[in-house]
């Protein structure tokens, strides 16, 4: 089967950025939502996909107006909820704590809050729903993370090491099957 262009697009900046905004559901700036307009512009989509938080979708609707492709929402593509750390800078929240979530995301998830392994699966039953389509999708730094961990097979530690601003686009090539196979076709920040 033919590959087809994936582009994963990191929502702009929040009006309170520095904060562990899993659900917290802040508003982006004009300045972030104009950043992501600007990285789609060139990208010839078929289809858009933002998650349902403000930050996310507001980029998702500036994009489907600027370009004239639908918009549709999935909250699939959601940040990892951090839970009772959900809102609150990073100096807030005991050391020790954070340091074992940031080694094991998975063993060690924020008080209340989501496992490592729950956003991996929601992400990627959301890639496997996907159209073989030029696809754009506006989303959340974990997921993304979390895209490359279904896609090309990063461990967690390893899916650290991408620098994801706010506004960055990944961009994928993907060939659809059983399993979905990825290569990474760039990334700009």
């Amino acid at each position: 089967m033919t590959a087809f262009a994936l582009h994963l697009l990191r929502h702009g900046a929040p009006e309170t950025p520095g904060l562990l905004m899993g659900r917290t559901d802040g508003a982006p700036t004009p300045e972030g939502i104009a950043a992501c307009v600007a990285q789609a512009q060139t990208l010839g989509i078929e289809r858009l996909i933002a998650s349902d938080l403000r930050r996310s979708r507001a980029a998702g609707e500036a994009i489907r107006a600027a370009l004239g492709v639908p918009l549709l929402i999935d909250p699939r593509w959601r940040e990892l909820d951090f839970g009772d750390w959900d809102g609150k800078a990073a100096g807030a929240i005991d050391r020790d704590a954070l340091g074992r979530f940031w080694n094991d995301p998975d063993a060690c998830s924020p008080p209340g809050g989501e496992r490592w392994s729950a956003l991996a699966r929601r992400v990627s039953a959301a890639i496997g729903d996907l159209a073989p389509v030029p696809t754009l999708i506006v989303t959340h730094g974990g997921a993304m993370r979390a895209a490359l961990h279904a896609l090309c097979g990063f461990d967690q530690r390893q899916l650290w090491t991408f620098d994801l601003p706010y506004a960055a686009r990944l961009s994928l090539r993907l060939w659809p099957g059983e399993p979905t196979s990825a290569q990474i076709a760039g990334l700009t920040p």
